[in-house]
């Protein structure tokens, strides 16, 4: 059984609810008729208006989608995801989502999920907690590295293009060897892991793509991942 995350780096249902382009590619890979899609809010504190617009997208397209609370009464953690061939997690703060997950054990339910082949994905939040370590705004003032969950090794940065303090902070963190290398995803762009490898870039906007983002002797090497566009 294969490992699958699919880290998106800005877009998709939360700024375009119904268009549904990278969501219907994340369902296809789950290779059913039908698939089982839980959508976790978390880090937005399970926003009312985020999970009307994951259903006016999922209601759609051909799955069955649910969500996950936190802050209502929360249902059997085990079984709901076990259920499950995608989970979804949305944006919002890393760094509280992961608090509550892990409090609630959720970080050790999904790992188990993924290594039995369950398909894992999300957007800014939702991309970088499966790395080891993702880049943040958790923090309102400055953007910070920050330990994940850590389903795949390295680290991870979205709205790479989106945001005008996000390439120099990552150029500057790989100056202070604070990191080695950071996989860097554009908004509008997802990359797709397999087995925790780099397989390819989907790219559902013009002009978008991923990057493995490298600094090599103070240059900084921006290596872009075969892409798949589907827009």
């Amino acid at each position: 059984m294969k490992k699958q995350i699919i880290a998106i780096g800005g877009g998709g249902f939360g700024r375009n609810p119904g268009e549904g382009v990278i969501e219907k590619y994340i369902l296809d890979q789950a290779n059913k008729k039908s698939p089982n899609i839980c959508f976790i809010p978390t880090a937005t504190g399970d926003n009312e208006a985020y999970k009307v617009n994951y259903y006016a997208t999922f209601s759609k397209l051909q799955c069955k989608p649910s969500h996950l609370d936190f802050f209502k009464r929360t249902p059997d953690l085990k079984s709901l995801i076990q259920a499950q061939d995608v989970i979804f997690v949305g944006g919002g703060n890393t760094k509280s989502m992961l608090a509550v997950w892990k409090d609630w054990q959720l970080d050790e339910i999904l790992r188990e999920a993924y290594e039995a082949g369950v398909i894992m994905c999300g957007v800014s939040a939702g991309a970088i907690c499966w790395f080891d370590r993702g880049v943040t705004d958790s923090w309102s003032k400055e953007l910070k590295i920050m330990d994940c969950l850590g389903f795949v090794k390295g680290a991870c940065c979205p709205h790479y293009d989106e945001e005008p303090v996000r390439k120099p902070f990552v150029s500057k963190s790989l100056s202070n060897n604070d990191m080695d290398s950071c996989y860097s995803v554009d908004g509008g762009c997802a990359l797709h892991m397999i087995d925790g490898e780099p397989f390819k870039s989907i790219v559902f906007k013009k002009k978008k793509n991923a990057f493995l983002v490298t600094m090599d002797n103070s240059v900084l090497n921006e290596k872009a991942y075969t892409k798949t566009e589907i827009f």
